[in-house]
């Protein structure tokens, strides 16, 4: 029986589940952890074998004092890193371009050229830390300024790991920060899948984002059902350029968000192995290996409330072990003064110390997939898998991603649930604590900014010098074999030659980003979007 309870994506919640509202076949639903459809978890062992990678986002100002974040996160315990790059980096454009003023290192740390990446990375053990770079339009030349880097501090490439984010068509559809078309831009991302696979073996090229499906205002059906349709325009991109897909696919990874409602937050991961796993077997012909659904996951930014800001380590910790419940691969958590401001030290550590005490003092990570067999849970896991599929299948009808992005259809469907969301919270439907409902008229806190003009004053100066030195020739060379490599790369049909090993030329070279990006975009043009 239902009374009129819904679930954050409109699922009907039962008063009570009983077996027959969660019908499964082990074998076939379920089956044991490390085996097809992988519904329990990825690995065999889980948590007991290894827990998953505490990785902690950072990134502000300049490259030094990012690096510095990095230390203090990694002496705290720390497993992994997770850079946050900010937007003239993510959009190529130079420090010193008109349209990066103001907004230099304020949203993640300003990277212009390898020089800035030698910074960021200073005295950390690339060959034992893995590291996380979220960029997207640009992902080519960070990741080129990474191998560089390595490069030149004798560390091969074969020895790298970490994961490029690297997914345009969300960018499209919630984000923003394109630059490319998206023809062009998903030959790159096949070139970057080919690169990585020969090149940088332990490196995931890239991370398929839910998140800020999520963060846009998706529910969690259309989080996981706008991801997929997204994961296999990637994986059918990668085939067309001649790549089989058990070349790449098992270093395929993916980023989803966990927000507030634990019982769905963990169906919707385990729903998410078995709909990928089937997805990739059913479409693809794929090994199990590579239909292993790896993800990491960040609690819910937008969840985040300035009003009582001390709460949100609550909703963070619920949301951790939601993530963890729900067997996730790697985990960031947001610091609680993250609806304010850049995280304090003092937050983003409190942040870290959260993980820690799911890990080691919640018994969360003692045994596989611990919800297992509850009938809420699997009756969730069911209905998620099967509201997901139904969306997919309308994308398909569509034609797959791109053309549902040019309809506007992920777009409409997103702003739709997000205002339906608000109305909801204004209403009272929806208890937001301390805001809609339990406030105390308590004003939110301040905390102090950066002196951000300085900085970018300072990066200006710092990529006026790195300009001076180099060779400039040698720059516009590097530039030009890039502008006449990208040619081919708007032609539907054509033999594309591999583009990665000239934007390392390029970054070697000291080229910027701003540059590289420019290179590109006089062959590729600039996407504008047609609604």
């Amino acid at each position: 029986m239902t009374d009129d309870r819904l679930s954050p994506s409109g699922i009907p919640v039962c008063l009570t589940y009983r077996p027959d509202d969660a019908p499964v076949d082990y074998a076939r639903d379920l089956g044991d952890a490390g085996r097809f459809p992988f519904t329990r978890g990825v690995q065999p062992t889980m948590y007991r074998g290894r827990l998953w990678t505490m990785r902690q986002y950072a990134g502000f100002g300049t490259a030094a004092e990012t690096n510095a974040r990095f230390k203090l996160l990694l002496e705290a315990g720390q497993t992994g890193l997770s850079t946050a790059f900010d937007l003239p980096t993510q959009m190529g454009f130079d420090s010193d371009s008109p349209r990066a003023l103001g907004e230099v290192g304020r949203v993640g740390v300003a990277i212009d050229t390898v020089e800035d990446m030698h910074a960021l990375l200073a005295d950390l053990p690339l060959d034992r830390v893995s590291t996380s770079m979220t960029i997207n339009a640009t992902a080519a030349i960070l990741l080129a300024m990474y191998v560089v880097v390595a490069e030149e501090r004798g560390i091969p490439r074969a020895s790298l790991s970490g994961t490029v984010q690297n997914d345009i068509l969300k960018e499209y559809i919630a984000r923003g920060t394109y630059v490319f078309p998206p023809g062009p831009s998903l030959a790159l991302t096949a070139e970057m899948f080919r690169f990585c696979a020969a090149e940088v073996p332990q490196w995931n090229p890239i991370s398929i984002s839910g998140y800020h499906i999520r963060e846009a205002g998706a529910t969690a059906v259309q989080e996981l059902a706008f991801t997929f349709a997204n994961g296999v325009e990637y994986v059918r991109q990668a085939v067309r350029a001649g790549l089989a897909v058990d070349a790449f696919a098992p270093r395929l990874s993916f980023f989803f968000a966990a927000h507030n409602d634990l019982f769905e937050e963990v169906a919707k991961f385990r729903a998410a192995r078995r709909l990928w796993a089937r997805l990739m077997r059913e479409r693809f012909g794929a090994s199990d290996a590579s239909a292993r659904l790896r993800f990491h996951t960040q609690t819910g930014g937008v969840t985040l409330q300035a009003q009582q800001p001390l709460n949100n380590v609550v909703r963070v910790t619920v949301q951790a072990l939601a993530a963890v419940l729900g067997g996730t691969q790697s985990l960031h958590t947001n610091g609680y003064d993250e609806a304010l401001a850049l995280p304090t030290a003092e937050a983003a550590t409190l942040a870290l110390r959260t993980q820690q005490i799911v890990a080691h003092e919640s018994g969360a990570a003692q045994t596989v997939d611990p919800l297992a067999g509850s009938y809420y849970v699997e009756a969730l896991t069911n209905e998620i898998e099967a509201r997901a599929t139904e969306l997919l299948a309308q994308v398909d009808d569509m034609g797959g991603s791109p053309e549902a992005i040019a309809r506007g259809f992920f777009q409409e469907e997103i702003a739709r649930s997000a205002y339906e969301y608000q109305l909801r919270v204004e209403r009272g439907e929806a208890v937001v604590v301390g805001v809609n409902r339990f406030g105390d008229g308590s004003e939110p806190p301040i905390i102090p900014a950066p002196d951000f003009s300085s900085l970018e004053r300072a990066q200006v100066g710092a990529l006026a010098e790195v300009r001076a030195r180099r060779d400039a020739s040698a720059v516009r060379d590097a530039l030009g074999a890039i502008s006449d490599a990208a040619r081919p790369y708007v032609e539907p049909d054509a033999e594309r030659p591999p583009l990665m090993p000239l934007v390392i030329d390029a970054v070697r070279a000291r080229a910027s980003v701003g540059e590289i990006t420019d290179a590109l975009a006089a062959v590729w043009g600039h996407y504008t979007p047609t609604m």
